[in-house]
């Protein structure tokens, strides 16, 4: 056998085992099929289907008419929904501030010798296995102006507690403290694991260098639990930009919770898309709410995707 022979063989063989045979290919697509079938129907689907319903408006007894971009007109146009949009992203930047609370509980539950982690665990990732709306009626309790537990204590020491889900000075501020409370506990169990992973040598060495504990924290652990940080970011904001439960249980909705003072300062995105799609019956327009959301949501990401080239450090 010839040398140029042999290099075509050579060259067949590798090209046999790059591409998989028809058979395996056919494998591999029925083992996605359920989990591409559930995504299409699940998921897909009822997008495609809501973004179809935005241009469109609904009768009293069902029916739809095609309005073209007429919802999203008037969308632009209505100060509620420029309210709400408001609403949301304060609510959504606050609550970023329980990223570095969980990393500071987190590094202080990763203390060597420290005893009772297993208690302090569970103690914080109470509210994550919590119901919201269980969440949401213990806090509308305790925030209460008349009868509730926090002003019962600042009575203790002579102050005079507000109404704090009724006063637009402190309703939105309540809410963020709830926010942070409820998801506290499954950031500081995500980044107590990114900790656990950081290798051990590079904190001999940051020792040998004559680092302390503070400096090992800024110069090792924060750089390590970057991408750690970058993850929870994502999943904090998108969930934020969906708040619906909390506001819902606390407030109401319809007139009632419109007759809280301090609606205007908590009323969400969600919160408006449910009242015009099943209060109002104003389906079409609540499809243009919605779908402005998904794209609020998608642009926030992307951007958050760019922005973390500069600050998150890929071992």
């Amino acid at each position: 056998m010839t040398a140029t022979a042999e290099k075509r063989l050579t060259r067949a063989a590798h090209a046999a085992r790059r591409r998989p045979s028809r058979t395996e290919a056919l494998w591999g697509y029925v083992f996605i099929a359920p989990t591409g079938l559930g995504l299409a129907v699940f998921y897909l689907w009822p997008v495609l289907q809501t973004a179809y319903f935005s241009f469109t408006e609904w009768g009293a007894f069902g029916g739809h008419t095609w309005t073209g971009p007429a919802n999203y007109a008037r969308l632009v146009a209505d100060p509620e929904v420029g309210r709400a949009v408001l609403n949301t992203l304060a609510y959504t930047g606050l609550g970023l501030v329980g990223i570095p609370l969980a990393i500071v509980f987190a590094a202080l539950l990763n203390l060597p010798g420290l005893r009772g982690v297993a208690v302090y665990r569970t103690a914080f990732f109470l509210p994550v296995v919590t119901m919201p709306v269980a969440v949401a009626m213990l806090w509308r309790w305790l925030y209460n102006g008349d009868y509730g537990l926090v002003n019962q204590v600042l009575a203790l020491v002579g102050v005079d507690g507000p109404n704090w889900i009724a006063d637009p000075a402190t309703a939105m501020y309540a809410l963020v403290v709830v926010g942070i409370w409820s998801s506290i506990g499954y950031n500081l169990i995500i980044f107590l694991a990114g900790m656990q992973a950081i290798p051990k040598e590079l904190y001999e060495a940051a020792g040998l260098d004559g680092a302390g504990r503070v400096r090992q924290f800024f110069s090792v652990t924060l750089p390590m639990l970057s991408p750690t940080a970058f993850f929870i970011s994502i999943v904090s904001v998108i969930g934020s930009l969906q708040l619906f439960d909390l506001v819902f249980v606390m407030t109401g909705s319809g007139q009632a919770a419109r007759a809280n003072p301090a609606y205007s300062r908590l009323q969400t995105v969600v919160q408006l898309f449910y009242e015009r799609a099943f209060v109002t019956d104003d389906r079409g327009y609540a499809a243009a709410i919605v779908i402005a959301l998904l794209l609020l949501i998608a642009a926030l990401t992307v951007l958050q995707f760019r922005l973390q080239r500069r600050w998150v450090h890929y071992v």
